[in-house]
């Protein structure tokens, strides 16, 4: 679409960027109510994108705090049904157990995202390096945990 002053941006970019602005700036009480109001949308894709925009945004700030409990099992209420968002705050589940030395199976870490591989690989568990060294999903994977290895051998 285009108007006198150029292109127009689409109605879902425009709903898209305002779903962001207003999950950046939520409060906590009011999160959930977001969230499930952003996924009501009838554009699911655009919906879930920002969601999990929203979700790894959040996840990144509160996977090494005590708060991240409760917070991961209100998320998984909102996103059930969603298997996107399901996965991916599962994803940051096996991080948050990698990251903070807390039980994991290297069979979960093996048959995750790339997503999140690299990710670990990027870590410092040894534990998730070498199995990331030996079995990453890709050349990239396993390249980065060992470089990742490596650099803390030498420190």
């Amino acid at each position: 679409m285009t108007t006198e002053d150029g292109p127009q941006e689409p109605a879902e970019h425009a709903r898209f960027a305002a779903c962001l602005g207003e999950l950046e700036q939520v409060a906590d009480t009011d999160e959930m109510e977001l969230v499930g109001a952003v996924l009501a949308d009838p554009d699911r894709v655009m919906a879930e994108a920002a969601v999990v925009r929203h979700l790894d945004r959040r996840a990144a700030q509160l996977w090494p705090k005590p708060a991240w409990e409760e917070w991961a099992a209100a998320v998984g209420r909102v996103v059930t049904g969603r298997p996107f968002l399901v996965r991916r705050l599962q994803e940051w589940s096996l991080f948050r157990s990698v990251s903070l030395q807390l039980p994991w199976r290297s069979e979960d870490l093996l048959v995750s995202s790339d997503w999140l591989q690299l990710k670990t690989a990027a870590g410092s568990s040894p534990d998730a390096l070498d199995v990331l060294a030996e079995s990453g999903r890709t050349k990239r994977i396993r390249n980065a945990a060992r470089a990742s290895r490596a650099r803390r051998i030498e420190a």
